[in-house]
């Protein structure tokens, strides 16, 4: 065979890998409104930067006729490429090939990439869309996915773990995704649950749709599984980019640090009133970060869950920052415990990956009755608290208005290794609020005043002028500063850029045993 043929020959392999499934196959992926393996990656990755592993890796089954049906690629795309520059590292489950399903082959390339990206120090990102394990293969296709999800443990803390579910994914398949830092999904067309809706019926005799089970939006709100719930592919994968944005590439690295257009010393007049005068009247903390950090660029994470806290990522003089922000919009930002699962996932993420954590305090407590209580929140909220204390990355605290009892200490306080803790004029730094305080302390003289309702006024007033202030906090030196709320940005700023050569280190172990 002369060299012309072997080239002829190479390039007739590669287009029949490149076709996956077949034409019929990927129209039919289209038709229901999902873009194949490949057209994923070419969105994802800057433009001819993929390097493709394992075109030409095939299964090895003979068993229920598999060994005539042979697949270059085995239903998995995988490689490295760039996203703005920077090396990450990817597999694309091809639902044209036996529905994406996972066999022996397809997961040992999915190892091989992930090993790959652990080496290299740069993340992983998996687009999902699998039937899950390719029932022709029994056990070995289940050792498949145990293989995979021993790698996402090792690799946690290492280098950031992505995961988009672009289609199905059902039973063991759901715990890879689960162990990464991050889940995408799409509206209507992606769906994750251990049991399907037909299980679920025959064992509970509930009646369910997938979308209402194991869709975007139950995940996005409910659960919490989903990050994101986006209404295409094409949204999941921009946001995938833009999230990338803000990380390091692994958590020996520092986060990405960039010119910043935003004045540095940009002074904000808005937030000198943006607290409501009345103390119970909600404002919008998302418009206070907004406010501070470059450029207005705040990319929330897990909006759609526990809302009455909010987690993302933003720049503060070009420096990659995590944000935690009591939301007084929703709950009056008190902490239950949703959103104390979701904030210190979000806290440890950052801590993993040397990203400073900035809180935005206006928290009354935590949020009381029987189904919180029976609902753990005491080991919920501990997790908040643990989180907080174990992270060593630079921390800092700003007090807009209330911090209120065991949430004010919960909450980054100097006492649980906060480095720079500030208090705008307004806040109000006590065990609990005037009124509540007022109650208990005099109570007996209240009830024996010819006008209660007077008496009680008069104290609470006594009490609101002499503690729900931030002064005493202050002289005890729980608070570095009192800062006019429109300095905060140069404030936080000059903080962070102090704070860029601190050391800490926790005591040395194994791990602690976080209250799960």
């Amino acid at each position: 065979m002369s060299i012309e043929d072997k080239l002829r020959l190479l390039k007739q392999k590669q287009e029949q890998a490149k076709l996956g499934g077949g034409t019929d196959k990927i129209a039919a992926q289209h038709k229901k409104g999902k873009l194949t393996a490949r057209e994923r990656l070419e969105l994802l990755l800057d433009p001819g930067s993929f390097e493709e592993f394992d075109m030409f890796v095939t299964h090895r089954s003979s068993d229920f006729g598999l060994d005539k049906q042979i697949i270059p690629g085995d239903g998995v795309v995988t490689g490295c490429g760039l996203i703005d520059n920077r090396v990450v590292f990817v597999f694309s489950q091809d639902f044209t090939v036996f529905g994406g399903s996972l066999s022996e082959a397809h997961a040992e390339k999915i190892c091989k990439v992930m090993k790959a990206a652990m080496k290299m120090g740069a993340p992983i990102i998996g687009l999902n869309d699998s039937g899950g394990a390719r029932i022709q293969e029994g056990v070995v296709s289940l050792g498949g996915y145990a293989d995979i999800f021993l790698l996402n443990t090792l690799a946690s803390g290492v280098v950031p773990q992505i995961s988009a579910i672009l289609g199905p994914c059902a039973g063991g398949a759901v715990y890879s995704p689960a162990i990464t830092d991050f889940v995408f999904m799409v509206r209507k067309t992606s769906y994750m649950f251990v049991t399907g809706p037909n299980v679920v019926k025959t064992v509970t005799h509930e009646d369910v749709t997938m979308e209402d089970l194991g869709g975007a939006d139950t995940h996005a709100s409910k659960s919490g599984v989903a990050h994101f719930a986006c209404d295409s592919e094409a949204e999941a994968i921009f946001k995938i980019r833009k999230l990338v944005s803000f990380l390091p590439q692994n958590n020996l690295d520092d986060p990405p640090h960039i010119t910043a257009s935003d004045p540095y010393d940009r002074i904000e007049d808005k937030l000198n009133h943006i607290i409501p005068d009345t103390p119970n009247k909600p404002y919008d903390m998302i418009e206070v970060v907004k406010l501070i950090v470059d450029d207005g660029d705040y990319f929330e994470i897990h909006a759609d869950y526990a809302p009455n806290i909010t987690v993302g990522f933003a720049r503060l003089g070009g420096r990659s920052i995590g944000i935690v922000g009591n939301q007084p919009a929703h709950l009056a930002g008190v902490l239950d415990v949703d959103s104390s699962i979701k904030g210190a996932r979000f806290i440890r993420f950052c801590d993993s990956f040397n990203i400073p954590i900035i809180t935005f305090e206006d928290v009354p407590g935590f949020l009381p009755g029987t189904a919180q209580e029976h609902g753990g929140i005491i080991k919920h909220g501990a997790k908040l608290l643990y989180a907080y204390c174990e992270a060593t990355v630079p921390k800092i605290t700003v007090i807009t208005r209330k911090a209120y009892g065991g949430a004010y200490d919960v909450m980054n306080s100097k006492h649980v290794r906060g480095d720079m803790n500030y208090a705008w004029p307004t806040a109000e730094i006590a065990v609990m609020g005037p009124k509540g305080a007022v109650e208990i302390i005099f109570k007996k003289e209240i009830d024996a005043a010819p006008d209660p309702q007077k008496a009680l006024d008069e104290k609470v007033a006594e009490y609101t002028e002499k503690f729900a202030n931030p002064y005493k906090a202050a002289e005890r030196g729980y608070i570095d500063d009192i800062i006019e709320p429109s300095q905060t940005r140069p404030r936080l700023i000059r903080a962070l850029g102090m704070l860029s050569t601190k050391r800490d280190s926790n005591p040395p172990k194994k791990h602690g045993n976080i209250p799960l």
